[in-house]
């Protein structure tokens, strides 16, 4: 007997449906990877011998539920964590360098320490409640954010001591995904001794901001609501401060302030403090 559509007898068919079942288990034949659930996550960790970390560079984590999650210093180098819930989940020193977190979930996560040079922070829940807790806020202590994109709700988050060099802080660009909110506030954020040198921030509330010996070297702060922010012994040498509003802004024992740009365009610059 033959297969009436191809034409093949029947022994031709069955041998070859044998063979490929052979090359896919002896791995001749690739097979396509099933997508990792938090389930897979929770097991690699709680599996890996002590001191080392556990490798997720690359992987697709999106939308999974991690909240709460020791990740001991992972290597989550250009991991997909959109969407992804990060609850109080401990990302201290976690390799995180270019991945992306839009509209991850970081109530109280912790990533001091974190290297997340050039990762996307876009539009992440951060709150619990439409109340603004600060207790809800996550940590960037002493984390690496060099060339990271931020667009956020960030108000009375922990960036002490951290490197925000060349990063770009607000609000979408045009084109950007659907539904991300356009603007980014920060109200009451510590980036007291943080590393500013070359950051762009733009069209950002600021207001109550601490910018206490903050290095700002060639920053720029574009129509950047400073209003009653700190300054106190900041670098901000060469820093662009264009349509700024100053009010009350302590900018006492402020390097190169002489030198900032665009005074002339601050508004209430007489009402701040130098």
């Amino acid at each position: 007997m033959s297969d009436r559509l191809t034409g093949w007898p029947d022994w031709y068919l069955a041998w070859r449906a044998a063979s490929v079942c052979v090359a896919v288990v002896l791995g001749v034949l690739p097979v396509a990877a099933r997508p990792l659930t938090a389930r897979d996550v929770t097991i690699k960790f709680h599996q890996a011998a002590p001191g080392t970390p556990v490798d997720f560079s690359n992987q697709d984590l999106s939308f999974l539920d991690l909240a709460g999650l020791d990740f001991k210093s992972a290597n989550l180098k250009n991991v997909n964590l959109y969407g992804a819930d990060l609850s109080s989940a401990n990302l201290k020193n976690v390799d995180l360098a270019g991945a992306k977190l839009d509209r991850a979930t970081i109530v109280r996560a912790d990533f001091s320490g974190a290297n997340l040079q050039g990762a996307t922070i876009m539009a992440p829940s951060v709150f619990s409640t439409a109340m603004i807790d600060h207790a809800d806020t996550p940590k960037f202590v002493d984390a690496n954010l060099r060339g990271a994109r931020i667009a956020a709700r960030l108000d009375g988050t922990d960036f002490r001591g951290a490197d925000l060099t060349d990063a770009r802080i607000g609000p979408n660009e045009r084109g950007s995904e659907a539904g991300m909110a356009h603007s980014s506030k920060m109200m009451a954020t510590n980036f007291s001794g943080a590393t500013m040198t070359g950051t762009d921030m733009r069209e950002v509330d600021c207001t109550f901001c601490r910018f206490t010996g903050a290095k700002m070297g060639n920053a720029k702060l574009i129509h950047v609501d400073l209003s009653r922010a700190d300054f106190t012994g900041a670098t901000m040498t060469n820093a662009d401060l264009s349509g700024s509003n100053v009010d009350e802004a302590n900018f006492s024992g402020v390097t190169g302030f002489d030198s900032v740009k665009g005074l002339q365009t601050v508004q209430n610059l007489e009402k701040s403090q130098r």
